[in-house]
């Protein structure tokens, strides 16, 4: 399972125009999901996520995590995280899971991360969706749960 996790002021998904979710102060994740993951990886990467210290203290320095600041993560499924593109330059996603079982570990993503206090919202999986955020620093951190990076 990956995750491209970005630090943001404010986040919003839409479709066809209407706004599905949002959030302000906290995290968009864009996660993507392995044909082999399991429980396990989602639990590490939403473990990881929650406590992720990304965001400033009183000395500015990033050392509190979006519980800390009671900051809400937008969650968007994100296939193309999977694509490999080593080979020409068309990406063949060929390591990323079946749509039905990515909705179920994504669903349970979502679950997880708000179970260990962080509030979130959603894109709709599969759907075509119109993302906006607006960074805050910018910090974005790339997580696997392969521990590839």
């Amino acid at each position: 399972m990956r995750a491209v996790v970005q630090r943001v002021k404010e986040a919003s998904v839409s479709i066809d125009a209407e706004i599905v979710g949002s959030v302000e102060n906290g995290l968009l994740v864009y996660l993507g999901v392995c044909k082999s993951d399991t429980r396990k990886d989602l639990e590490y990467l939403a473990v990881k996520i929650a406590g992720l210290r990304i965001f400033r203290d009183d000395a500015g320095n990033m050392n509190r995590s979006a519980i800390d600041v009671d900051g809400a993560a937008l969650v968007i499924s994100q296939f193309t995280l999977y694509g490999d593109v080593r080979r020409g330059k068309r990406p063949s996603f060929t390591d990323a899971m079946e749509p039905v079982a990515a909705n179920e570990l994504y669903e349970q993503f979502v679950s997880v991360l708000r179970e260990l206090g962080v509030p979130c919202e959603k894109g709709v999986f599969g759907a075509m969706m119109d993302v906006r955020s607006v960074n805050d620093g910018p910090v974005t951190i790339l997580l696997d749960s392969a521990k590839l990076f």
